[in-house]
């Protein structure tokens, strides 16, 4: 009886001493709701209409899948197109300084 709760209680200081060390990670999802997406553009929009309002971007990627899928990335976002057209903007990460 003595080795048995000897065990539980070993097992129990460890396990504690174990969650006592753990890290904690910080991942700052949705901490851009607060922000508006005026000024990106919009699903629909045509690559032309994307160059003309926001000139060229710093990097166009290759386009990848069937239907394809091509990406430019500008300061602060990027679009994705199917095809020639926006399927979707998104702000790029801004980390946080500590």
């Amino acid at each position: 009886m003595y080795k048995v709760v000897a065990k539980w209680l070993l097992l129990a200081l460890l396990s504690a001493s174990t969650a006592a060390l753990a890290d904690t990670l910080k991942i700052p999802l949705g901490q851009q709701s607060g922000q508006t997406a005026a000024g990106l553009p919009q699903r629909g929009q045509s690559q032309t209409s994307v160059l003309r309002a926001h000139g060229e971007p710093a990097r166009r990627h290759a386009s990848v899948g069937q239907p394809p899928i091509t990406r430019w990335d500008y300061p602060g976002f990027s679009v994705y197109f199917e095809y020639d057209h926006v399927i979707n903007s998104v702000r790029q990460h801004q980390g946080q300084s500590r």
